[in-house]
């Protein structure tokens, strides 16, 4: 849109409809993207609605480790991460590859803290979304968005959502929300951006994840374990490996393949999980007798796979808007991060006059998306397309795990871990790369 059209454009214009379904914004999905937003909005002194699809608890495929990015993220918003809090933490990172095992501390910076989390995402999840509720949102559960509200006919603006609310007896009813801006929140899927005409780039990668959960004395590793390799016996398989102890008893096990290995559409990812585990030390437990849950995958979308991220009065973030991590598959921090950087944007831009000013400060947010993740993300695209090659992969780690030096260079480059200002030589590096290579 532009700003001239946005000027004209009655964007604003609200029909006669229940006060309680009129916001400031409106933000569509309740994960850590959508509730971080909604967190930063309402603590920015906004009226906001979270529409969640579902009730919690509920079930999201993870991997349920988080980083001390993540972390970073969770103290921002002013959740307890303490471990009398149900909250296990971790030192780093165990690589497994190449014949080898090497143990590698979370970084000491002063950007983030040097430990890193685990905890279930179902449990994650309504933390962060009470969080929100907590800091004046009005969360709606049960409540499924279909589809935007356009500010008239013949406009391309979106000023609100329409969605199907599922009542406590199981009835359900149609029913409108508006607002000026939308959030779109909704995770890989995202509706609301596929309506809008916003599809996936061809040219970004996509992973795949699978996880279940084991009864495992492992399930207090303070470590987060990752596998480079995996073995069905003398077969090299596709993909990479995690082991992630939950501190309850169970440890999350699962693998993801990139869309850059040849195998990627060709895999039976349950059947690939089974055939590593069976090869997996007998007294870890990971036996189909001690599996708790079913075995799940969803897809992981990297590098900003869908764009722009601002558009007729909705921003993406997260998922929705391909913010995955492509180094590492880590999304979580990503989600947060860009949610925060949006209700940032979103704050300024509705304390201007509607129109071609309103626009101007909107257009600041894929710009900062940008200058944050662009370069990285580009490095990211080149790595993964060089470790889609197996024998690649293969050298990779078993010239890497011999150089501890060199690979704590790679842990901070794949976690994304460095302090922006100063630092050591490595951060320096890694800085350096990032803000020279072109945006992505």
């Amino acid at each position: 849109m532009t700003a001239e059209s946005a000027s004209t454009a009655p964007a604003e214009s609200v029909p006669s409809v229940p006060s309680e379904n009129v916001a400031d914004v409106i933000v569509v999905g309740a994960g850590p993207s959508g509730s971080a937003t909604a967190y930063h909005l309402a603590t920015a002194g906004l009226d906001v609605l979270l529409l969640e699809k579902a009730q919690f608890p509920r079930e999201k495929v993870c991997g349920d480790g988080l980083t001390p990015r993540a972390v970073k993220q969770l103290v921002r918003m002013g959740v307890d991460t303490s471990e009398e809090a149900g909250w296990l933490h971790n030192k780093g990172l165990r690589i497994i590859g190449g014949g080898m095992r090497l143990e590698l501390a979370w970084p000491d910076l002063a950007a983030y803290p040097n430990y890193g989390l685990v905890r279930p995402r179902a449990d994650f999840d309504q933390i962060l979304a009470r969080q929100a509720e907590k800091a004046g949102a009005r969360l709606r559960e049960n409540t499924n968005v279909t589809g935007p509200i356009f500010a008239a006919r013949g406009s391309n603006r979106v000023v609100g959502v329409t969605a199907r609310i599922t009542d406590d007896d199981g009835g359900k009813r149609d029913t409108a929300y508006h607002a000026p801006l939308v959030v779109a929140a909704d995770g890989n899927s995202t509706r609301l951006s596929i309506a809008l005409g916003l599809h996936k780039r061809d040219d970004r990668p996509m992973g795949v994840a699978y996880r279940t959960y084991y009864k495992s004395p492992r399930t207090n590793d303070d470590y987060l374990e990752s596998w480079l390799e995996l073995w069905d016996g003398e077969r090299l398989l596709p993909g990479y490996g995690w082991v992630f102890g939950m501190g309850d008893g169970t440890s999350n096990v699962g693998l993801g393949i990139l869309n850059t290995t040849k195998s990627f559409r060709n895999v039976k990812y349950p059947d690939l999980l089974r055939s590593w585990l069976r090869n997996t030390p007998e007294d870890w437990g990971f036996t189909e007798e001690n599996r708790t849950e079913p075995i799940r995958g969803a897809a992981l979308p990297m590098g900003f796979n869908r764009q722009p991220h601002y558009t007729r009065g909705v921003l993406l973030v997260g998922d929705a808007g391909g913010m995955v991590n492509p180094f590492n598959g880590e999304g979580i921090a990503y989600a947060m991060e860009s949610g925060e950087l949006a209700a940032d944007v979103i704050a300024q831009a509705l304390a201007r006059p509607s129109g071609i000013e309103r626009e101007r400060a909107l257009s600041a947010y894929p710009r900062a998306l940008k200058d944050t993740y662009g370069g990285y993300y580009t490095l990211g695209r080149l790595f993964v397309s060089l470790i889609g090659n197996p024998k690649v992969m293969r050298l990779a780690t078993q010239r890497g795990l011999s150089h501890p030096m060199l690979m704590r260079f790679t842990l901070k480059m794949l976690a994304n871990l460095t302090d922006p200002k100063g630092g050591d030589a490595m951060d320096r590096i890694i800085n350096a790369m990032a803000k020279i290579a072109p945006d992505a």
